[in-house]
């Protein structure tokens, strides 16, 4: 079940889960915190790569399944991109010194969050799999993330 104040937006296709990217990717903040959560080929690092090519971003974006971490500067912003999927348990996460990405200052948008000690979400995006297209559930979990949802 989720909240009342979720906002639940119905993507069609890859457009409008790149339509989608654009408009969150305006209303990001330093130190920001997004979860990811959807099954595999929901649309996590679709959505990612398309917020970091409406930040101006123009080289590769991909997953970053098999390296847990892809950093990017784009537009003045300092993302980080987690995919714990592959994370085998706690110690792996502490060997790798991620918790130096969590300085308040990037942005961190991390797929399969529930597999590490990561910081809580100010937004939590869920995708769902539908018999035609997506359906991304974004709920705000803080202030930075209820006005974000507000904007949207």
């Amino acid at each position: 079940m989720h909240k009342p104040d979720d906002s639940r937006i119905n993507l069609a296709d890859e457009n409008a889960t790149l339509e989608l990217a654009a408009r969150l990717a305006a209303q990001l903040q330093p130190g920001m915190v997004i979860h990811l959560q959807g099954d595999l080929g929901a649309g996590k690092t679709c959505l990612v790569r398309g917020i970091l090519n409406a930040l101006g971003y123009t080289g590769r974006v991909k997953s970053p399944t098999y390296t847990l971490l892809e950093p990017y500067h784009a537009s003045g912003l300092d993302l980080r991109h987690f995919d714990l999927y592959r994370l085998q348990d706690e110690y792996e996460w502490e060997a790798a010194g991620f918790r130096d990405e969590f300085d308040g200052h990037n942005i961190l948008l991390i797929e399969w969050p529930d597999k590490a000690p990561v910081p809580p979400a100010d937004l939590l995006i869920e995708l769902e799999i539908l018999p035609l297209g997506r359906c991304a559930i974004l709920t705000g979990n803080t202030a930075m993330g209820h006005a974000c949802l507000k904007q949207l």
